[in-house]
């Protein structure tokens, strides 16, 4: 009997339905992965990084710069009797090696240029350490494409040498001229060389200094601010983190500098909430571009717009003189300007919460989008429009 319960137990019975039952039932556990797995999709797709939205005051890049010479061009280098100083650094350069030109002797060079070499020292860059800079003609050359880079000390704001550049360019771009014509392919008297530049001084920091650090936002906000303070309490425990203002949430961070940087690796990776930000509306009168956020709002508002045109046409006319007349035959033009406008009608824009819905309102008024900078212009004025508007 036991033995009979033991196979039943082996072999059960199978489900009403038999084998389409069970695809149901396994089409019905894929459909909640799925399900699940999009609901955790949507949770991290509504949630940031710390490390996206703030960073630790202190750690920072620092910019340098520094003069140097290209040489090895092709003929395309700086005209010495436009731009001497090129002339005059390539003198110095060679006093140093003991050459001295005799005097009143002039250089010629056209394989030479003049050029400002900067780079970015990044955080806790130490002697050794290899970083990319940028070399950009000052001069008149032609093109920096093939030359080389001389040592150049660049250095901080605080006048000291933090680096030593030294290289061969790359220019992303060609040319050719020929005959009173040229060609060129993208931008000549700009290079890079990556890695072409040496740190030799560390920058001091107080990373490892005091008891607190304080994390800088990259915008100031109080909500934010709020709910960074809220998640790294929530996630490390409550004292842990401390919002001074807007802009910065002070940290109660370990001494030892091991113990730190687990520290703020665990808070860079802490998730919280994003916070709506605040409707703006960014105008670019130069180029016409308009760019809204998500945030921006529109107000129930009616809008007429017309079409004001001016066109001027000249065409000549031939004057005769009288009859035995001294005078002369001349061809005059006689200009005909004409102004038009177009009926503008009263268009009614709908109150829009959402940005596509201001999108479909705004492409509904059919105005160009450099007539869009008045119109939002006017909107906001009005009062019927919840956003900054600001003019770039």
């Amino acid at each position: 009997m036991n033995a009979m319960t033991a196979m039943t137990a082996m072999n059960p019975k199978p489900t009403s339905g038999g084998p389409l039952g069970a695809r149901r039932a396994l089409a019905a556990v894929w459909l909640l992965l799925l399900l699940l797995s999009g609901l955790v999709q949507t949770a991290a797709a509504q949630t940031i990084r710390i490390k996206d939205i703030a960073a630790v005051q202190g750690v920072r890049s620092n910019q340098l710069i520094g003069y140097g010479l290209v040489v090895g061009l092709d003929g395309s280098g700086d005209q010495s009797t436009q731009m001497p100083y090129t002339a005059q650094s390539m003198n110095n350069f060679l006093q140093q090696y003991g050459l001295t030109l005799p005097a009143g002797a002039s250089m010629q060079l056209k394989n030479v240029a003049a050029v400002l070499v900067t780079a970015q020292l990044p955080a806790f860059a130490q002697p050794g350490q290899h970083i990319d800079i940028t070399v950009s003609s000052i001069g008149n050359a032609k093109s920096l494409r093939g030359g080389t880079l001389i040592k150049t000390p660049l250095r901080g704001a605080d006048g000291e040498i933090y680096a030593l550049a030294q290289g061969s360019l790359l220019v992303g771009g060609a040319g050719a001229a020929a005959a009173g014509g040229r060609v060129q392919i993208n931008h000549l008297s700009v290079g890079r060389i990556p890695g072409g530049a040496q740190v030799e001084r560390a920058v001091p920091n107080a990373f490892a200094l005091g008891q607190t650090i304080d994390l800088g936002l990259n915008a100031a906000d109080f909500q934010t601010a709020s709910r960074v303070t809220e998640a790294i309490n929530r996630q490390l425990g409550a004292g842990t983190a401390s919002a001074v203002d807007g802009r910065v949430v002070r940290l109660r961070a370990p001494a030892d500098p091991n113990a730190r940087v687990g520290f703020l690796a665990a808070v860079e990776d802490i998730r919280l909430e994003a916070s709506v930000p605040v409707a703006r509306v960014i105008v670019n009168a130069r180029t016409g571009s308009i760019v809204l956020n998500q945030a921006v709002a529109l107000g129930p508002v009616a809008v007429a717009h017309g079409n004001l045109t001016v066109v001027i046409t000249a065409r000549p006319i031939v004057v005769q003189p009288p009859p035995f007349s001294p005078g002369e035959t001349v061809v005059v033009e006689q200009a005909h300007i004409q102004v038009g406008q177009e009926g503008g009608a009263m268009v009614q824009l709908p109150a829009a919460a959402q940005l596509s819905e201001v999108v479909r309102a705004l492409n509904s008024l059919g105005a160009t989008p450099q007539d869009l900078l008045v119109i939002l212009q006017a909107i906001k004025a009005s009062g019927a429009m919840t956003a900054e508007l600001e003019i770039i």
